[in-house]
C-alpha cells in the first residue's frame, strides 16, 4: 500500500485556484469548486443516436471532474446504450456510472445542450454541441449555425463535448482568473475540423471536403496512461470497430493510480487507487473488447521496439527524458501531445509527430519552464501553520495544473493524425492550440513521406 503525499492527493484543477492566488487555502479552493455545477440536456431523438450519446457521455465524464458541485442530465428518455463503450445496458446506467445524476438543475446553472435545434437561452450560459463529418464544436443555443451535414467521424462528438466543457469552465471561472475573456464564453461559435485543423479551415463552411471514415488502426503503442493516455483510450473506445479484438494495444507505464489521478484522467476513479495504471487500463480496454499487452518499465533511450510490436505510438508522457527518446527506439510513427502545466497555460496543447524536421532531442532540448508559485498565500499558509514542511510545499507547488477537457481535445487531435495517415490525408509535424482562443491555433505540415508506412488497419 502506497503512502500518498499531499501532492498525490490534490485535485489538479483545484490547484489552479491556489497557484493563481484566487484561493488562500486548499479548503477555500475546494469550496469554490464545490459551487460549480453543470446541466446537460438532450432531446429524445438525440438520446437514441450513438454519436449524440458519445457527446453526452464524454461531457459527463469530463464535467464531473471539473464541476464538483454536480453534473445533471435532463430530460432523459429510457433508451439502450448505443455507443460501444463498456458502461452498461442503458444510457441512464452509463450516466450514473460515470458520475452524473439525472434530474433538473437549479435555476441559472450553466447548460450544455447535446445536439437539438436552436432554442431560447435557458441560462446565461447555454450552448449546443454540433458536429458533422470530421468537424466538431459548439454554438450559442439560439444560433442557427451548424456544420454542413456529412457522415459523422466518431471523434467529432468527443471534440464537441470537450470544447463545450472547456467553455463552461471558462464561464464559471473566467471572472476570477481570465481577464479579457469575460462575456465571451458561451457567446461564440467554437470548433475545428479534425481532417484539416489549420486555422484557415472554416469548420462551418459549405466548402469543407473530407472523406468518410473507412479504415481503423489495429496496432498501437500507448506510452503513458495518465491524463493523455486515458483520453487516448476513451477516443479509441468510440471508434466503430466491427471486431474490437482486431485492435492490439501495448500499454506502457510504471505508476499507480493516486487520489489525484481521477481529477484529470477520465478512466480512473477512487476504486482504482493503488492499482498499476497498466493493469487498470488493460482491464478497461479488454472490457471494450480490445487485445492488450502491458509493459511496466520506464521509457527512455535504452528501450527498443521489437519487429513484431506496433510501429505506431501515441505518447502521453510528461517528462523530457522520455520524450527525447521517442525517435530513438524503433517506432515508424509517433504522435506526442504535450499540455501546459501552469495556472496560466494549462489549456495549451502542443502536438508533434515524429520523425520530423527536428529530432526529439532538439525539440525537447530544454526543460519546460515551471511557474514559481510558492509565494502564493495558500503555500505560505501551509508552511506557516505547519501543515506542510518546506519540502512538502516545494513538492506540492511543483505539481502540474491540469484539466481533463484539455487532454480530451488533445486526444482527438492526436488520434486524427493516425486516422488521416490511414486515409491518405495530411500529417502535421506540429499543431499548437490554446483552448482560451483556439481560433489563433497554428499548424505545420510534415516534410516526411509516410506513404510507404503500413501501421496495420481494418475496414469499418
Amino acid at each position: 500500500m502506497t503512502a500518498f503525499t499531499a501532492a498525490d492527493k490534490l485535485h489538479r484543477l483545484v490547484k489552479q485556484a491556489l497557484d493563481s492566488g484566487a484561493a488562500a487555502s486548499i479548503a477555500e479552493a475546494e469550496a469554490l469548486f464545490a459551487g460549480y455545477r453543470l446541466a446537460l440536456r438532450i432531446s429524445e431523438e438525440a438520446a437514441r443516436d450513438r454519436h449524440h450519446q458519445a457527446a453526452l457521455l464524454t461531457a459527463v465524464v469530463l464535467a464531473r471532474r471539473v464541476f464538483l458541485g454536480g453534473v445533471s442530465v435532463a430530460p432523459l428518455p429510457e433508451t439502450p446504450l448505443a455507443v460501444p463503450l463498456p458502461f452498461g445496458a442503458t444510457l441512464a446506467e452509463a450516466i450514473v456510472g460515470l458520475g452524473g445524476s439525472i434530474g433538473e438543475p437549479a435555476v441559472a446553472t450553466p447548460v450544455i445542450e447535446i445536439g437539438g435545434a436552436p432554442s431560447a437561452r435557458r441560462a446565461p450560459f447555454h450552448v449546443r454541441t454540433v458536429f458533422a463529418g470530421w468537424r466538431g464544436g459548439i454554438v450559442p443555443a439560439p444560433a442557427e449555425a451548424a456544420p454542413v451535414p456529412a457522415p459523422v467521424m466518431a471523434l467529432a462528438p468527443m471534440l464537441a463535448a470537450a470544447l463545450a466543457v472547456s467553455e463552461a469552465f471558462l464561464y464559471v471561472s473566467g471572472h476570477l482568473y481570465v481577464s479579457g475573456h469575460v462575456g465571451i464564453a458561451g457567446r461564440r461559435a467554437l470548433g475545428l475540423s479534425l481532417w484539416d485543423p489549420a486555422p484557415a479551415c472554416d469548420w462551418l463552411s459549405t466548402t469543407v471536403t473530407e472523406p468518410t471514415l473507412s479504415l481503423l488502426p489495429t496496432r498501437l503503442w500507448l506510452i503513458g496512461l495518465g491524463h493523455l493516455g486515458q483520453a487516448y483510450l476513451w477516443a479509441l473506445g468510440l471508434l466503430p470497430f466491427a471486431r474490437p479484438q482486431d485492435l492490439r494495444l501495448i500499454l506502457q507505464d510504471i505508476d499507480v493510480i493516486t487520489p489525484s489521478t481521477e481529477s484529470t484522467s477520465i478512466l480512473s476513479d477512487s476504486t482504482l487507487i493503488n492499482i498499476k495504471k497498466t493493469r487498470a487500463m488493460a482491464a478497461w480496454a479488454e472490457r471494450r473488447g480490445f487485445s492488450t499487452v502491458i509493459h511496466e518499465r520506464f521509457f527512455d533511450a535504452s528501450f527498443r521496439r521489437q519487429d513484431d510490436e506496433p510501429a505506431v505510438a501515441l505518447c502521453g508522457l510528461d517528462n523530457g527524458a522520455g520524450r527525447q527518446a521517442l525517435d530513438q527506439v524503433g517506432f515508424d510513427f509517433v504522435v506526442e501531445a504535450g499540455l501546459g502545466r501552469g495556472h496560466r497555460d494549462f489549456r495549451a496543447i502542443r502536438l508533434h509527430t515524429l520523425p520530423a524536421s527536428r529530432s526529439a532531442s532538439q525539440i525537447w532540448r530544454s526543460a519546460q519552464a515551471v511557474d514559481q508559485v510558492e509565494d502564493r498565500p495558500a503555500y505560505k499558509s501551509m508552511l506557516a501553520s505547519g501543515a506542510l514542511d518546506r519540502c512538502g510545499v516545494t513538492l506540492l507547488a511543483g505539481k502540474a495544473v491540469g484539466a481533463p477537457f484539455v487532454g480530451a481535445v488533445a486526444a482527438t487531435l492526436a488520434l486524427s493524425e493516425v486516422l488521416r495517415l490511414l486515409h491518405g490525408g495530411a500529417v502535421h509535424e506540429l499543431v499548437d492550440v490554446d483552448l482560451k482562443a483556439p481560433e489563433y491555433r497554428s499548424t505545420v505540415l510534415t516534410q516526411q513521406d509516410f506513404s510507404p508506412l503500413n501501421p496495420g488497419y481494418v475496414p469499418i
